[in-house]
């Protein structure tokens, strides 16, 4: 089949044209890119358990503690990716997404039926056992989309991994405005919704997520900024909406056209993909247009030491360098090159940087887990929790995409540390766990937006750490190893501190007024008591960890000097170099070629 035709043409050529057009764009590591964001603007659940905790409290009639410790285990299924990471080691991106599709739905789905009663109510584990289920899935949704984003655009990885986490934070705010125009006001379909529309995605667009070798060109940076202006109208839109949708009662049809407009800047960037894919096309309709190229020839008569006399010594000398995972464990390469997984995790680099992700990440998923129970022990109305949950998606958001984008310009421009940045954000997380803490007038607000933010800066920072320091070969795996920290983090200062000191007070409360609580009645507390002591606590372990990363931040800041990205530059324009020669080495395809 003659896959590139006339330039124009018409009838049987044009149409072959047309039609090779269009399969290059489907089959393109650029509708890859796009897939890639469809996927993840719904793959937020676990940041919407604040929506839907509070069915859970009282349906099930949990106390906080438990509360709390069911979303531990919501932050640990989140989080431990290993197995998934390891499995996209050696099979195609899509199997890992398949999985996560199949999980996603079957935990989403069971706990709503717990919350509609559908089925007998389940014991405590089970609920945990469910709810890791449903947020386990996005470990591997994550890794098969994010690392293959990686792996297709390596010299902009900052980038590519703060608009992928970008659409992560907003995918909150997308789901909470199509569950409006789906379901109207009713939270327990909220999870159902959770349950059927990631799934639904990721099996529409997985066989379009994979591996692209060797084909980066210099100026990607140039179509990322476009996806991200894009995703800038989007979030402006989304906070507005939600602005007003608090200020005012939408009727159905009008939820009805708010989510269609955001469909259809959701999907404004496949006019990139587009514009990007007819480049390429027409470069190469311009080398197989050229009359003056000499007569193909048959390459396959050549032997591979002929075509590169380099390629066998080359050969020879990667296999020599190819070292078992369970050999020099204590001898890593320098930073920068491709570790082992085991060479990686024993690394002190690696332990600083997961300390400081226990603290930071920890102290964050605190306020994001238990937004709902903060606004209502310190007295703010329920529409306006809800305007917390959403607000601070749209922040998440934001610190994602500011983080991923700027700090790779402060690195390469300037050659700061990215930990220095990393730093930077855990002293300003204690901003919003102080305002918290000592109950600020309307400082919730201030709050939810400064943790918000925060937390968004929090991934980037850290996946493009990982990638940095010890290279590309098992970011699969490495990247889901420092994922680890964020449930360890949720359970000592969500669980142990903060449930538990919330829970202490809400006892005394409860033992002071003279009422008993029932059994199974949920237990709640009151007043700026509620959360003093934890959050004052959980502000000096962040101080803690932005310590500890200060020292990563010394240990790399000769390393971050550097020209990082100078091998993928340099690649990327022997590619094209190479695919030029090809083209007219080679020529046009004759006939019978064809």
């Amino acid at each position: 089949m003659v896959l590139f035709g006339t330039n124009g043409g018409s009838g049987g050529n044009g149409w072959a044209s047309n039609k090779g057009f269009v399969l290059q764009v489907l089959t393109g590591r650029w509708f890859m890119m796009f897939s890639s964001f469809m996927i993840m603007s719904v793959s937020g659940a676990s940041y919407m358990f604040a929506l839907y905790s509070r069915e859970i409290k009282s349906v099930l009639g949990y106390d906080q503690s438990t509360l709390n410790f069911l979303s531990s285990f919501k932050d640990l299924g989140a989080n431990i990716g290993i197995l998934s990471g390891l499995i996209n080691e050696v099979t195609p991106p899509w199997v890992v997404i398949t999985i996560g599709g199949v999980l996603n739905f079957f935990g989403y789905f069971v706990i709503w039926l717990a919350v509609t009663r559908k089925i007998a109510k389940p014991l405590v584990w089970n609920m945990c056992l469910y709810i890791f289920i449903g947020a386990n899935s996005h470990c591997s949704t994550n890794t098969g989309v994010v690392v293959t984003g990686v792996k297709n655009f390596p010299g902009i990885r900052g980038i590519v991994i703060g608009i992928l986490s970008g659409y992560l934070g907003l995918s909150a705010a997308i789901i909470t405005q199509l569950y409006y125009a789906f379901y109207g006001n009713d939270s327990k379909s909220l999870i159902l919704l959770m349950a059927w529309l990631p799934t639904a995605t990721a099996f529409v667009f997985l066989p379009v997520i994979r591996n692209h070798k060797g084909i980066e060109q210099l100026n990607d940076s140039n179509a990322f900024y476009r996806f991200l202006y894009m995703t800038l109208i989007l979030a402006g839109f989304l906070m507005v909406m939600i602005i007003l949708q608090k200020c005012f009662n939408f009727t159905k049809s009008e939820y009805y056209v708010t989510a269609s407009t955001m469909l259809l800047l959701l999907i404004l960037p496949l006019a990139v993909v587009i514009v990007e894919e007819h480049k390429i096309w027409k470069r190469k309709q311009e080398l197989n247009s050229c009359e003056d190229l000499p007569k193909p020839i048959d390459i396959t008569t050549e032997k591979p030491d002929q075509e590169n006399p380099a390629q066998a010594p080359q050969e020879e000398k990667t296999i020599q360098k190819q070292v078992s995972s369970f050999q020099n464990i204590l001898i890593p390469p320098n930073r920068g090159e491709d570790h082992t997984i085991l060479q990686a995790i024993f690394s002190l680099d690696m332990l600083i940087l997961f300390l400081a992700t226990v603290c930071g990440i920890g102290g964050n998923l605190t306020v994001v887990n238990n937004l709902s129970q903060i606004g209502t022990s310190l007295g703010y109305p329920s529409h306006s929790i809800t305007t917390f949950v959403s607000l601070i998606a749209i922040w998440i958001y934001l610190g994602k995409i500011v983080q991923g984008v700027v700090s790779e310009y402060i690195i390469t421009k300037f050659k700061v540390p990215r930990p220095l940045i990393l730093t930077s954000i855990l002293v300003l997380s204690c901003v919003g766990h102080l305002l918290i803490a000592f109950d600020v007038p309307n400082g919730l607000y201030v709050a939810s937006i400064v943790i918000g933010f925060c937390f968004g800066a929090n991934w980037p920072l850290l996946f493009s750490i990982i990638s940095e320091l010890f290279g590309l070969k098992y970011y699969s795996t490495l990247y889901n190893v420092g994922s680890i920290a964020s449930p360890i983090g949720s359970y000592l200062l969500s669980v142990r501190v903060a449930g538990y000191l919330y829970d202490r007070e809400a006892t005394r409360q409860l033992a002071a007024s003279g009422i008993k609580r029932k059994a199974g009645e949920e237990l709640n507390c009151n007043g700026g008591e509620c959360y003093r002591l934890a959050f004052i606590i959980i502000t000096v372990v962040v101080l803690f960890g932005a310590l500890v990363s200060f020292i990563l931040v010394l240990r790399t800041r000769e390393f971050y000097k550097s020209d990082l990205y100078k091998k993928f530059r340099e690649e990327a324009k022997t590619t094209e170099t190479e695919m030029a020669v090809s083209q007219n080495r080679i020529g046009p395809p004759t006939v019978n070629e064809a």
